[in-house]
């Protein structure tokens, strides 16, 4: 199985694939509430079947290398993850994004996940700017952002319309010679 330490003891990086639906159903129930400040993922895993659907379009976006997705494993418990929403070889740009269950908060591994994955990104594929969207809101996933060494490119106001309130969504950046030099 691959995995990959997040440093954190008993944190792991893994694939998050189809055949997960029930553990990754089970990991949406525990932090709906946490997960769904911000992000629409909750509301759309609502039993082991749409749970498997999302992991199953992930699963086909990474078929046609346009996305990906992996799950942060905390002492063999499915906790959060991260993703590439987008993913576009040809351009060089990419949108990474996350989430997490409360358990799990404040513990550095999501900023550690994200930084695998952008490594993968520059270094394996050779993407030349990796993007992060969030809603100004979510201080949390905003922080994620700049403790990676994003630069703030700039506010989308009032473009994300979620459960029926606008939000402000924050766009950060690091272009490939800027990751390359922060390491």
């Amino acid at each position: 199985m691959f995995a990959i330490s997040l440093g954190d003891a008993g944190a792991e990086l893994r694939p998050l694939e189809p055949w997960r639906a029930e553990e990754f159903f089970a990991h949406m129930d525990r932090g709906r509430d946490f997960i769904g400040q911000y992000i629409g993922l909750a509301a759309l895993c609502t039993d082991v079947e749409s749970a498997r659907a999302f992991l199953q379009s992930y699963a086909e976006k990474q078929a046609a290398d346009t996305g990906r997705i992996h799950g942060i494993w905390l002492d063999g418990t499915l906790v959060g993850g991260v993703l590439f929403r987008t993913f576009d070889a040809a351009s060089g740009n990419c949108e990474a994004g996350c989430w997490l269950e409360p358990s799990a908060a404040g513990r550095g591994l999501v900023t550690h996940a994200t930084r695998v994955l952008i490594d993968w990104a520059v270094e394996e594929r050779g993407m030349h700017r990796v993007e992060w969207v969030a809603s100004a809101a979510n201080t949390a996933s905003v922080n994620v952002a700049k403790r990676l060494g994003m630069t703030r490119d700039g506010v989308l106001r009032e473009s994300y319309l979620y459960k029926g309130v606008r939000h402000d969504m924050e766009v950060w950046s690091v272009l490939a010679p800027e990751w390359r030099a922060g390491r």
